[in-house]
């Protein structure tokens, strides 16, 4: 329902228009409007521009990305989480935890402008090394080259992919895929030894362990037993806590690599010359084979001991020589040099002073954050208001779920829960106290409404706890629109194919579908919408006349004459 630069939606969808535009694909006639440019705003305080494309653009985009996704899918990289089926950056960080175990240095992969930037005739080639068909690399050129309206001001395109697009993320994948491939030749010419050497130390004090054990299976004497027992003992425990490989080990090197769209995380088992040297190596190898900047001031070197920073998580390693009872009964030390992903304190306050929900505070020098009303809710519903602060709180509770430290956001809960009934008691201009008091249900804190059949409902604020969750790969976790089909009895398809008006009964004529943005913003008074609403449905097929008067608003209103 997004309006293109030709100001027209998917309303009034008819099967004409579907056949105008295969006859135009074709006789290769059809060229794609220019998309309308918008900003939004960036967390760095810039704006990201987005195209949006017309709705057969759209329509047609949608067909070259199945096309694509078909030909491309099963031969993208595994190291590849954007924008893929089953895939999400959750995907992209539980691979981190389990591979890059015992990383030294992080290389924080940033490339400047990437979608600004993808060369129109390198990504052309690369396709046509698996793409044939010339008439379906030249529609693909075509929305490339199609330009994009900006303030009623028409722009060329002379590189770079359209933000917003829907062919964009999967030609940035094919695109990248060479970056992928290359980073797996690097790994394997980079890749050194089969496992370190045992540490000086460790070997040291493993030796005398094996001397007591040898004097023990000897010794028959109880007390002597008991002396070399203790000192035995003694030294399982120094063991236990002395590192047991050599980290200076130069003969033992690892790269690991995963990316995410344009963002990748390199990890590092080698040293810090390293680690620059393979920097230099990616920032050649972008510039010569996909004319790509990577910016070298904030692709960053980082180690491992501090944390880099990637798809928004906090990523370091543990030291940590705890023992731990492993499952086969015996004592491990499980913890060290593991990955740990944990929640950046400083994005949580960031993000709860951008929902205006708290403002910082200094007590004794130490900074304080103090829970505040959000006054433009104060005019909201009740339930608006505990429904929008409930979405917040699980929106950023999902996405940090596999944090290690992802308990600590019981304090993000805390700050937005007492903001709640800050702007409850602003709203009915009393104390928070009364307001606890007044939506208490049980322990929680709750709010009663009608349904719209009259049953009485309470929508509880959140309180499910913030504990470890698995990974997951629905891409909504990204933000991203589902793109799961789901059939019902009576598809869109075949209620157009079928040419029969839903309202007047007309049959054999052409039709076309009349959509809505949502079903909740219909007011319900005019009989139309009504059975728009009883239907659950967000749209009708009309014939053209009916639709032409539904807009107008004086569309018939007898009942009887229309088939339900």
């Amino acid at each position: 329902m997004t309006k293109g630069a030709d100001g027209k939606t998917i309303d009034g969808m008819s099967i004409e228009r579907i056949t105008a535009l295969i006859q135009a694909l074709k006789t290769e006639e059809y060229k794609p409007a220019p998309s309308r440019r918008v900003y939004i705003p960036k967390k760095n305080g810039k704006q990201r521009p987005l195209g949006i494309p017309s709705v057969e653009d759209k329509l047609v985009q949608e067909v070259v990305r199945m096309l694509l996704e078909g030909i491309y899918e099963s031969s993208f990289a595994n190291t590849s989480h954007g924008f893929r089926p089953n895939r999400s950056c959750h995907t992209a960080l539980s691979m981190i935890q389990k591979r890059y175990t015992g990383t030294k240095w992080f290389i924080e992969g940033d490339i400047s402008g990437f979608f600004d930037h993808i060369d129109h005739e390198v990504l052309i080639s690369i396709l046509r090394k698996r793409i044939g068909d010339e008439r379906f690399l030249r529609l693909i050129r075509k929305f490339l080259k199609a330009g994009y309206l900006e303030e009623w001001k028409f722009h060329n395109t002379y590189s770079g992919t359209p933000q917003g697009g829907i062919i964009s993320p999967i030609l940035a994948n094919i695109y990248l895929d060479q970056l992928d491939q290359y980073m797996n030749e690097l790994k394997k010419k980079f890749d050194r030894g089969t496992k370190r050497k045992t540490s000086p130390e460790y070997a040291k004090i493993a030796r005398r362990k094996r001397t007591l054990q040898q004097k023990l299976a000897k010794c028959a004497d109880p007390y002597q037993r008991s002396t070399i027992q203790e000192k035995l003992w003694q030294t399982q425990q120094t063991l236990l806590n002395t590192p047991a490989s050599d980290a200076m080990d130069n003969s033992f090197k690892r790269l690991q690599y995963v990316r995410y769209a344009d963002d990748f995380l390199v990890g590092v088992i080698g040293s810090k010359m390293d680690a620059m040297t393979l920097k230099e190596e990616i920032a050649q190898y972008l510039e010569s084979s996909l004319h790509l900047e990577l910016s070298m001031e904030k692709t960053l070197i980082t180690h491992a001991n501090s944390k880099a920073r990637f798809l928004g998580y906090d990523i370091t390693i543990r030291k940590s020589n705890q023992p731990h009872k492993g499952k086969s009964g015996r004592i491990q030390r499980q913890f060290g040099n593991k990955i740990v992903l944990e929640v950046p304190k400083t994005l949580i306050r960031n993000k709860l002073l951008g929902y205006g929900a708290m403002k910082m505070m200094l007590h004794c020098g130490t900074e304080s954050w103090k829970p505040k009303s959000r006054d433009f809710l104060k005019d909201h519903s009740d339930l608006e208001i505990i429904d929008r602060y409930n979405g917040e709180i699980r929106g950023i509770r999902n996405y940090y779920s596999l944090a290690n430290n992802s308990s600590w956001l019981h304090h993000f809960k805390y700050v937005m829960e007492y903001s709640m009934y800050k702007t409850f008691a602003a709203k009915y201009r009393t104390k928070k106290r009364n307001i606890i008091e007044k939506y208490r249900v049980g322990k929680g804190f709750g709010v009663t409404f009608t349904t719209a059949t009259g049953q009485q409902r309470t929508r509880l604020f959140y309180d499910e706890g913030f504990a470890r969750k698995p990974p997951s790969t629905k891409p909504d976790i990204d933000g991203m629109p589902s793109k799961g089909i789901f059939w019902t009895r009576n598809p869109l398809a075949e209620r157009l194919k079928a040419q029969i008006c839903e309202w007047c009964g007309a049959a054999g004529i052409p039709i076309e579908i009349h959509h809505v943005r949502k079903l909740k913003n219909l007011s319900g008074k005019n009989e139309w919408e009504r059975v728009m609403q009883g239907r659950r449905r967000k749209t009708m097929a009309l014939c053209h006349n009916c639709h032409v008067n539904l807009h107008k608003g004086t569309l018939s209103q007898q009942v009887e004459s229309r088939i339900r």
